[in-house]
């Protein structure tokens, strides 16, 4: 199920500077964040043969960590606050 515009709003709220900020890298990590947990906790409990929406997972999975591996490039302490309130790495 995709995200809502009101879900998305609220996320960029949070980690944007303002409402219409969804372009920063925190933002766009915590959007594919939402999707992906979406995805992976209720759509392949119940269909495990989904190889499409597995490899778009995948991708998604993909792009997350590039963000963040330029996140950590340019600004650790930002990096380290974004992954400890999505509760990313373990």
């Amino acid at each position: 199920m995709p995200l809502t515009t009101e879900q998305k709003q609220e996320i960029v709220k949070k980690y944007g500077n303002n409402d219409k900020d969804s372009g920063k890298p925190e933002v766009q990590v915590a959007i594919l964040t939402k999707r992906i947990n979406d995805l992976s906790a209720e759509h392949f409990n119940i269909y495990k043969k989904d190889h499409h929406s597995r490899r778009g997972l995948l991708m998604m999975v993909g792009k997350r960590r590039k963000l963040l591996k330029y996140l950590e490039n340019i600004d650790v302490e930002r990096y380290r606050k974004i992954i400890k309130e999505l509760d990313i790495r373990k």
